[in-house]
């Protein structure tokens, strides 16, 4: 198993990257003028959504070396 941190993974960045962009689009800091406050909630909504993503599959693959181990 790839035993290596977290923050040296592709998915780390990639969902880095996705949080990042969504948080700077629902907060206006790139977005263009009258931007929704649906398509604001949505990018915020999407930001959450990879943040989640990321924090369960790096679960699995812990999980995966915790039961590899026994």
């Amino acid at each position: 198993m790839d035993n290596k941190p977290g923050y040296k993974t592709t998915e780390f960045w990639l969902s880095s990257i996705a949080v990042l962009i969504g948080l700077a689009f629902g907060s206006g800091l790139i977005s263009e003028t009258g931007t929704s406050g649906i398509e604001k909630s949505v990018a915020f909504v999407a930001s959450a959504l990879a943040a989640l993503g990321y924090s369960a599959s790096r679960g699995n693959v812990k999980s995966a070396e915790i039961e590899s181990k026994k």
